[in-house]
């Protein structure tokens, strides 16, 4: 068989032998079905019965149900461009799993270029009509073969997650598996190393961007090429540029909360079997499972990072940031300080002023206060802070006990209780559904009153629903508080080491600071700074007198430690 080249000169038409294994094919055939096996068995096809010029197309790991392959793709391109004569597959099923697309594709696009199909095992010739009559048959049972197949994999998955185990097979980046072992997850160094500067990097302020910009100027490798560098399969190819990071890649990185030692299930769903699209859940859905790996990142400078995030910092046009950016608000209106910085300006000029100022035509007032003045207030006030827990922890602890009180322990006991019983009435309602929908077939259940019942279960499981997410979101709130006080004492120490701010100790330290309106006092300006730490808010350190008496308290109580403890002179 010939074409026409465009030269005008007659070539060989080529015989496209086409082989494909997916990961989904049943375990039992796939030492048969193996792409060594399926080579052999169209190469001496094609030479029995005389099909030259044979060329191999493979896609190893890729699913029936979709035509969007890479080797496929190529093999089209070349049909529709004239080069192929004659399409070879062991069996129909390794052509594809979709009824709709192989059926147009063999019986009018390959009809239309003369081109000849054949389905070894099936005896399928397109030419010769051989076997074509069964052909949509065939197409019909593997669609379903691939929907039962689907439904394998998610009952399984739904199983694994139901007993607490992993059902995501990619592994993240700084981890790696060992062969035998599917599931565990163990750390890879050179990677984890990486993961661990790019977080410390975020919690010195720096942005994806900055941070992806650094990696590339170190010539550190991207997390593909990376994989390829030590024979990890990755389904992308390796880039051009293998230093080029991406801010997404290290968004990603910091939004993983695996590197804190859990698993994370039920990120994201398919929209179907046939329909490949990645859908993510909300975050309220997942299903997280506590140390099932040796944790990368500390989980308190995770939880900080994501509060971190919240509040993006953006560099002025001067590319100069404060050590404050982002955290600083309008005690009134409650919107941000912007950060002001020009090129005319020394760095004791640069200065916040309220968000909706705008020069004395927005809603609000300046709320002016120089960045050199603001530093000293913050540092003042965490050398206060810094000085009294490192002199008095025990007493500072006994404060925030005091503050939350046991109202908040025995609220944080009814929420859990709560949750608990509404889920249990969830799980009901399914049951329930279940039985009226049973009884309304078999008509033990008019239609009206099925109807009536169902609607009623569904609005009670809805209302329910709510319920568990906003409590669950409250007891997250409460636990998220004891993180936050271990990261806040992790911070002092840190400052009562270095004396100095830096933003790494910022963001572990400082939650919100509210700048309130400057105010005429005897000639001289003065503003009033709140500053809101981490875990604990406000803070009002006692005097001496205070301290005896809460010494007192935890003597009787026996909550104070024998060991006296360091005199301190002033507070």
């Amino acid at each position: 068989m010939t074409t026409q080249s465009k030269n005008g000169q007659e070539k060989e038409k080529i015989t496209a032998l086409y082989c494909r294994l997916s990961v989904d094919d049943d375990k039992k055939d796939m030492e048969s079905n193996s792409i060594t096996n399926q080579k052999q068995i169209l190469l001496d096809y094609a030479k029995k019965h005389g099909y030259l010029h044979p060329v191999f197309f493979v896609d190893d790991g890729i699913s029936g149900t979709t035509f969007q392959r890479p080797d496929f793709q190529r093999m089209q391109r070349m049909a529709e461009n004239g080069e192929v004569g004659t399409i070879i597959v062991k069996d129909v099923s390794r052509f594809g799993r979709e009824q709709v697309e192989m059926g147009r594709l063999t019986q009018v696009v390959y009809p239309s270029l003369g081109i000849t199909f054949i389905a070894i095992q099936e005896n399928i010739n397109s030419t010769t009509g051989e076997g074509m009559e069964m052909l949509p048959f065939y197409s019909i049972f593997n669609e379903w073969y691939a929907a039962q197949t689907s439904k394998k994999i998610r009952a399984v998955n739904e199983l694994k997650a139901s007993q607490g185990r992993r059902v995501a097979s990619t592994v993240a980046y700084g981890y790696k598996k060992i062969e035998g072992d599917k599931e565990q997850w163990y750390i890879d160094e050179p990677a984890a190393k990486i993961v661990r500067k790019i977080f410390t990097l975020c919690l010195a302020g720096k942005g994806p961007t900055q941070i992806a910009k650094q990696l590339e100027r170190e010539k550190i490798l991207v997390p593909t090429a990376y994989f390829h560098s030590v024979g990890r399969k990755t389904s992308n190819p390796v880039p051009a540029n293998i230093y080029g990071w991406h801010e997404s890649t290290v968004e990603r990185i910091l939004e993983n909360q695996q590197y804190t030692g859990c698993t994370v299930n039920g990120k994201s769903t398919t929209v179907s079997y046939k329909v490949h699209k990645v859908i993510e859940n909300p975050k309220e859905e997942y299903q997280i499972i506590p140390n099932t790996q040796e944790a990368i990142i500390d989980e308190n400078v995770w939880l900080r990072v994501q509060e971190l995030r919240k509040n993006k910092r953006r560099p002025t046009k001067t590319n100069r940031k404060s050590l404050f950016s982002g955290l600083v608000f309008c005690a009134d209106c409650k919107s941000k300080l912007h950060f002001c910085a020009a090129k005319s300006l020394k760095r004791n000029q640069e200065f916040f002023r309220c968000a909706n100022y705008k020069d004395g035509r927005g809603s609000c007032a300046i709320h002016f206060i120089r960045d050199v003045v603001l530093e000293m207030i913050v540092k003042e006030a965490v050398a206060g802070l810094a000085d009294f827990v490192r002199c008095y922890e025990s007493v500072f602890l006994y404060m925030q006990k005091q503050k939350c009180g046991e109202f908040q322990k025995k609220r944080q006991q009814e929420l859990k209780l709560s949750v608990e019983n509404s889920r249990k009435r969830i799980a009901g309602l399914d049951k329930l559904f279940s039985r009226i929908y049973e009884d309304n077939v078999i008509g033990k259940l008019s239609d009206e009153r099925y109807s009536r019942m169902a609607a009623e279960y569904e609005a009670e499981q809805k209302e329910l629903l709510e319920k568990v997410r906003e409590e669950e979101q409250q007891l997250s709130e409460m636990e998220q508080k004891s993180v936050d006080m271990r990261l806040l004492l992790q911070g002092l120490r840190e400052f009562t080491d270095m004396k100095e701010l830096t933003p790494t100790i910022v963001n572990k330290l400082i939650r919100r600071i509210e700048v309130h309106n400057p105010e005429k006092k005897h000639a001289h300006k003065s503003v009033k700074v709140d500053i809101y730490f981490t875990a604990v808010g406000l803070v009002s350190l006692p005097d001496e007198q205070e301290i005896r008496r809460m010494m007192e308290q935890m003597r009787s109580t026996s909550q104070l430690p024998k060991q006296p403890p360091h005199k301190k002179k002033t507070v």
